[in-house]
């Protein structure tokens, strides 16, 4: 219990750490590489235009870490809790939360009782739950597109720099092996390889957003939360899919769609309960 406590705590520190370091590397790859050498001709076509891919790669990385910050900004955790209450009997998880009463859980790992606990996300060092559910589920998609965009114009600069052809699907799957052979035996450079692996991270990253993503979209409509799910109470809907994520993403859910500002009215704790 000990020992995985402290994995959990220090993959709470890494996970943070990692993310922040993956976007500035994207950043720098996006402007020092892939716009130079991709879209170097200032007469070109709007669809293929510097100006267009940057204000698309500046759009999609400003909503991810504007709702990034927006998730950690609104904690989940419940205001009116002060002191921890006995953990209910009922309690199927006894290693990073307990289970307490009306949809509250007190959490190890960031020391609270949170409302509606769905999951704890490590990206983000808290919980997620009703007050920011819907930052987390923009915070998903906007970090997927970016990932896959970057994805694309990393294929693209590897296919013009290096003249690296991905017609055979097999390419991409021995392109990391490959590489790191070559980089041993001196035949490509350090860049190369450090390209070759970030696309591997943003592949990864890009589908891991994307299936948290349609998870949490398919939770919030059916209002249920990834722990009543885990506890095995999937009660039946209460309520239609519409108003539970009306409930999340707010009626004005367009402008979260542009912009990690706030879209729902938070209701107090006592409505809550």
């Amino acid at each position: 219990m000990f020992t995985r406590m402290l994995k959990l705590r220090l993959l709470n520190v890494v996970a943070p750490v990692y993310f922040f370091t993956a976007t500035a590397v994207t950043f720098v790859f996006h402007f020092c590489f892939f716009v130079p050498t991709i879209f170097p001709v200032p007469d070109a076509p709007l669809w293929a235009s510097t100006t267009l891919h940057t204000a698309l790669f500046l759009f999609s990385m400003f909503n991810a870490l504007g709702n990034y910050i927006m998730t950690i900004r609104y904690p989940a955790a419940s205001a009116g809790d002060s002191t921890v209450p006995v953990c209910s009997p009922h309690c199927s998880d006894k290693v990073d939360a307990h289970y307490l009463l009306n949809d509250r859980h007190f959490c190890k790992l960031c020391r609270k009782v949170i409302l509606k606990r769905d999951h704890h996300c490590f990206f983000t060092g808290n919980c997620i739950g009703q007050k920011n559910m819907r930052y987390f589920i923009m915070f998903c998609i906007h970090t997927s597109c970016t990932c896959m965009y970057s994805l694309v114009l990393g294929v693209a600069f590897l296919t013009m720099e290096y003249s690296i052809s991905f017609e055979d699907p097999l390419t991409f799957l021995t392109l990391l092996p490959l590489s790191t052979g070559y980089f041993f035996m001196g035949t490509i450079s350090g860049l190369q390889l450090f390209l070759v692996l970030m696309l591997y991270v943003w592949l990864g990253i890009g589908l891991v957003c994307a299936g948290f993503c349609c998870q949490q979209v398919l939770l919030v409509a059916r209002g249920q939360t990834w722990c009543q799910m885990q506890q095995g109470r999937l009660q039946e809907i209460q309520s239609p899919w519409q108003n539970n994520l009306k409930d999340v993403f707010g009626t004005r859910w367009i402008l979260g769609l542009i912009l990690p500002v706030q879209t729902v009215e938070t209701c107090s704790e006592e409505k809550q309960d």
